[in-house]
């Protein structure tokens, strides 16, 4: 779905205790959702890469919602 005339802001934080997010704005939509899809693949991949233990698909999937958890996105 693409929404038009609006801009977004996300903000992305690395935990819930941060204190200084990562802040992006997007005017479309879809630009928004890659960038979203980027990170938060980028942000598992670095957990995975650095676990000193084999990580089930069930544990993946938790960490990509523990990452989805962490955005914040609003209209303006």
């Amino acid at each position: 779905m693409i929404k038009l005339d609006k801009k977004y802001k996300v903000t992305y934080s690395s935990d819930y205790l941060d204190k200084n997010p990562t802040i992006k704005y997007f005017d479309l939509w879809d630009e928004m959702q890659d960038w979203i899809a980027e990170e938060v693949s980028n942000r598992v991949q670095w957990c995975v890469d650095h676990s000193p233990y084999s990580i089930s698909e069930k544990e993946l999937k938790e960490l990509e919602e523990i990452e989805h958890s962490l955005i914040k996105i609003k209209e303006l």
